[in-house]
């Protein structure tokens, strides 16, 4: 089964993980995760994320769109990446996401992935 593991962050891990006195115990930790992942051999895709000042949200409003720059305003962690996973079940995604180095300082979330739908007959 395919389940998408989301990592969040705190903005201020955004921030820190460019400081040089930060960046190798962060980068080291992520280089890890992602190493086990991939020799795992369960990775079907996945992205890490620029950081938040680099997004863009759309709503739409009464027929208006409305954008506006960066992530939504309100969170208090933004999603800084995301892999698709091929497990067995629920519990193998959990102990990956448990694993992930934003399980520690932020959130890690897993979603079930919808299978593809079927074209229109």
């Amino acid at each position: 089964m395919h389940y998408m593991i989301l990592f969040y962050e705190p903005e201020a891990v955004f921030t820190d993980r460019t400081k040089p006195e930060m960046a190798t115990d962060y980068w080291g930790a992520w280089t890890s995760y992602v190493g086990a992942l991939a020799e795992s051999g369960v990775v079907v895709s996945g992205n890490a994320l620029q950081a938040p000042h680099a997004a863009t949200t759309v709503r739409l409003r009464d027929g208006e769109r409305l954008v506006q720059d960066g992530p939504v305003a309100a969170t208090k962690e933004q999603l800084g990446g995301y892999f698709i996973v091929d497990v067995p079940d629920l519990d193998t995604a959990i102990a990956w996401a448990a694993r992930s180095p934003s399980a520690r300082y932020g959130s890690t979330e897993i979603r079930p992935v919808l299978p593809p739908m079927a074209a229109p007959a």
